[in-house]
């Protein structure tokens, strides 16, 4: 009997032993338990390039803000991607008001229920179709993300995911295929890890073709240093901000402090922070200025600024300065 024949013959008792796993061991994480759509949908495009720690004091709040579909599509875009602020890679959040306006004007407010219908939604592909899909519908279909392209190129002992598709959906329980898509990226994301992985852990070790010799071929990019300086202007109970353009292709139409352009050598440094956009590390000084030149800089009151789409960077900073809360 060849490898692939055993292999075929083992998966029921795969199954079996990752989703028992999955059942006892899995986080407490606020989109799970519930077979919403909106929730789970909210929560696969919160999470796309995003950590969960970063997405979980967020979720709940964006909930509360907007919760139901058609509360989300009768929102002003500012409104979203203000409450939005601070995860990031904001064209997520313009596809999910997008994505709220179809369903409420052309569905009716009825949630696609296949993965080929979520797909016809801005911002929704494959990997994102097929989790809303299965977890919510119980649609018999994998997932194909970072953490279950690990998993299975070291359970197959591959260099390569090539056809990975395909070998996630022969992978998958039909039964409980929802849950069996999350035991695997939990799987991914916890045990099956870049690196090292915790083979002595792994509720499938008896299964895997390598047992933790097979290194991930992904490699974390190389972080950038860089320094800016931003001017904190103040007058009476108003900041000044700008907003960037609406054809910027970072955080268009979000609001920020104003950028200084030249040596501030000879200023005195409030405080300095540290940010980081995508591969970029940023040490910020913070300068406190009356006056800014800027064209397209407009006065705020401090009980307005909440209320605007401010960058994640800016609401950091006025939040040091105890401008915001």
């Amino acid at each position: 009997m060849d490898s692939r024949t055993l292999y075929i013959r083992r998966l029921p008792q795969l199954r079996r032993a990752l989703l028992r796993w999955y059942d006892d061991n899995q986080r407490d994480l606020p989109w799970r338990g519930t077979r919403d759509p909106y929730s789970i949908w909210v929560s696969e495009i919160m999470l796309q390039q995003t950590r969960v720690a970063a997405v979980l004091p967020r979720y709940g709040k964006f909930l509360r803000r907007f919760p139901s579909v058609e509360k989300l599509a009768s929102a002003r875009l500012s409104s979203v991607l203000a409450e939005w602020s601070g995860l990031g890679y904001y064209r997520r959040a313009r596809n999910l008001h997008a994505a709220a306006r179809v369903i409420t004007r052309e569905l009716a407010g009825s949630f696609p229920t296949h993965s080929d219908q979520w797909r016809k939604l801005p911002g929704i592909g494959r990997y994102t179709a097929s989790a809303i899909a299965s977890i919510a519908f119980n649609e018999p279909i994998a997932v194909l993300d970072g953490n279950v392209e690990r998993v299975l190129r070291r359970l197959l002992h591959r260099s390569t995911a090539a056809d990975s598709w395909n070998a996630a959906q022969q992978l998958l329980d039909r039964e409980r295929p929802g849950d069996f898509n999350q035991a695997i990226m939990e799987l991914g994301a916890t045990i099956c890890v870049p690196g090292e992985p915790s083979c002595a852990r792994c509720p499938i070790r008896t299964f895997c073709g390598t047992r933790g010799r097979g290194q991930s071929q992904s490699r974390k990019a190389r972080q950038i240093k860089a320094s800016i300086s931003i001017a904190l202007a103040t007058k009476g109970g108003s900041v000044l901000l700008v907003q960037r353009g609406v054809r910027e292709s970072l955080m268009s139409g979000m609001w920020e402090l104003p950028i200084l352009n030249h040596s501030i050598s000879n200023e005195e440094v409030l405080f300095r922070v540290r940010h980081s956009i995508t591969v970029t590390d940023y040490v910020v000084s913070v300068i406190a200025r009356s006056e800014v030149n800027t064209e397209s800089g407009r006065w705020i009151s401090r009980r307005k600024v909440h209320k605007l789409p401010l960058t994640g960077l800016t609401k950091k900073i006025l939040r040091k300065a105890n401008l915001i809360k």
